[in-house]
């Protein structure tokens, strides 16, 4: 498993350092990779990582790379944003259940957004009260990670620390 994280998540990112990206330009993309791929409607998040990265200038592969390893996330998040976006609009909490959801969506899609319409509004106004936030957090916490890795880069071979 850490080979396999190495390989997909963090070997990508290095080098996009090492292509000479900015540190903080990798931070954003991977602060919206990570926020945008747990928004709560499903079937949405590579439209939104795509959008953020033409409109931002993010880069490509750092949005998406990260926003597809943080897909299996996403369903664990919905019922609390659910649950967020019902305390910010005083609603009574409704009974909801992962799997009761994915069955809908399995008989039909049409038929689960009808049925699923309330909590699907107050899973948007959940990631919309924590998302922006978490975005901000998530890029001061990755810039000086990669500032220090995009130095490590920059030093002699024989300088750098083992990995």
């Amino acid at each position: 498993m850490k080979n396999f994280l190495r390989q997909k998540l963090v070997d990508p990112i290095i080098g996009l350092l090492s292509q000479g990206i900015t540190p903080r330009k990798i931070a954003l993309s991977l602060a919206f990779g990570i926020v945008l791929g747990i928004f709560p409607i499903l079937g949405t998040t590579t439209v939104l990582c795509t959008v953020a990265a033409l409109a931002w200038r993010l880069n490509m592969v750092a949005i998406h790379t990260v926003h597809f390893a943080i897909m299996p996330v996403q369903l664990l998040l919905i019922i609390p944003f659910v649950r967020v976006g019902e305390r910010i609009v005083l609603a009574p909490p409704q009974s909801l259940s992962m799997d009761a959801g994915l069955e809908l969506m399995a008989a039909s899609a049409g038929h689960a957004i009808v049925v699923l319409w309330d909590a699907i509004v107050h899973a948007v106004i959940g990631w919309l009260a924590i998302g922006p936030i978490a975005i901000y957090f998530l890029y001061r916490a990755f810039t000086p990670i990669l500032r220090h890795a995009a130095l490590t880069l920059r030093q002699p071979a024989v300088d750098r620390p083992p990995v």
